[in-house]
């Protein structure tokens, strides 16, 4: 094989892997990166949100009267899991809720207590619902003495849940309040930084109007058959509530609202952070709260805002390295190869007609570019010739004249 049919061959192979190095890193940018942003199937974690806020005291219950403390440390800690069913296409949360006061011990310090289930778009984040499956449910209340196994209760979930898609945008999603049992508005309101993480920043009201006024509450979906959480009736003495005859009767239905800022890293759709402001109350008139159950306002703690922004990193530099850092290297290489090819093929056929012809190769055809400035008589115009010598007079014979 002689040296122009070898690089020939190599003008050939760069740009077959130019080509094919182009046509990866199409398929890296949409088909596989499709594959890749999707809610991992493996978490597992446990978010904590603490602070203060106004609590009902649960033992003031066999008391002379229902107590309510001020300034009480409360933490809120949410247990997230994946359950069956999860497979490529959609994955299970189950979330244990619960509300404590820190300054209580054991059943005396739980205030709040929910398992809420939801089944996944693992692209969209969106709730999906099947035959089988409504979407989600909750686990009817049990006491920490009961064995029995957990009842849950179907519950259809729509819009957001726990999560924000991949990719998400700057605009108004529809994000479940399982304690409401529906989807309110989270609504962007801007860019933040969270532990060197660019974040955007959605706000949801639940029963509030955007200045904070309580417009709209929502009365408390029990759990309970008998509904004993959502309605109690009592003497009016133990509410505190003024009465002729302090024995009298008085019942008060349980309301709930809320309002959340979320904090939500943008490429893997990771909340990174939440706030909480929670408000469960009784009334007889669902605007005048009476007796508060719980007031508070909760942010994630530093050790749950360092997970995760590090999850979020961790979910988003899988997703940069396939849809982003992979294509663009391979388009770049791409490129390379292509124009290498071309350049060494036009190359080789120059040398093959250089070979061919050799003339090609003298100065005045052009091969490399350059151009004749000899403009003088062609070569064989310049030969030499030989003289004939010229005869003298001397020589000439005597009758001829001069």
């Amino acid at each position: 094989m002689n040296r122009a049919v070898a690089l020939r061959i190599a003008a050939c192979g760069l740009m077959g892997l130019g080509a094919a190095l182009l046509i990866a890193a199409l398929l890296l940018s949409t088909y596989t990166k499709g594959k890749i942003a999707k809610i991992p199937l493996d978490i597992d974690a446990t978010l904590v949100s603490d602070g203060t806020g106004t609590s009902f005291d649960p033992a003031s219950l066999v008391g002379e009267k229902f107590v309510v403390n001020e300034n009480v440390p409360l933490v809120l800690q949410k247990e997230i899991s994946v359950e069956a069913p999860s497979n490529a296409d959609v994955v299970t949360l189950q979330v244990g809720d619960t509300l404590r006061r820190t300054d209580k011990q054991q059943d005396n310090g739980l205030l709040l207590a929910l398992v809420d289930t939801v089944t996944l778009d693992r692209k969209t984040a969106l709730a999906v619902s099947s035959d089988t499956n409504p979407g989600g449910s909750v686990q009817k209340p049990r006491s920490i003495d009961d064995e029995a196994p957990p009842t849950n209760v179907a519950l259809p979930h729509d819009g957001l849940s726990y999560r924000f898609p991949f990719d998400t945008e700057k605009k108004t999603y529809p994000f479940f309040d399982p304690i409401a049992q529906k989807a309110y508005d989270a609504n962007y309101e801007g860019e933040e930084d969270v532990n060197g993480l660019t974040t955007y920043r959605f706000t949801q009201n639940v029963g509030y109007d955007d200045d904070g006024k309580l417009t709209d509450p929502i009365p408390y979906a029990s759990l309970y058959d008998n509904d004993e959480d959502s309605q109690v009736t009592a003497r009016a003495e133990l509410w505190g509530v003024p009465a002729e005859d302090p024995a009298e009767p008085v019942t008060m239905d349980r309301y709930y609202a809320a309002q959340r800022t979320f904090w939500v890293d943008p490429v893997s759709g990771t909340i990174v952070k939440s706030k909480d402001h929670g408000f469960h109350y009784y009334a007889r008139d669902a605007l005048k709260p009476e007796v508060t159950f719980a007031d508070f306002t909760l942010t994630s703690n530093e050790e749950t805002v360092e997970s995760q922004v590090a999850a979020a990193r961790d979910e988003g530099d899988t997703v940069g390295l396939w849809g982003r850092i992979l294509p663009i290297t391979f388009t770049a290489l791409g490129l390379v190869g292509l124009v290498g090819g071309v350049l060494l093929g036009s190359f080789t056929l120059r040398a093959e007609s250089a070979l061919i012809d050799p003339g090609l190769d003298e100065a005045d055809h052009g091969f490399f570019g350059r151009r004749p400035t000899d403009t003088g008589p062609m070569p064989a115009a310049e030969a030499q010739t030989e003289k004939l010598p010229t005869q003298r007079p001397s020589d000439l014979p005597p009758d001829r004249p001069v």
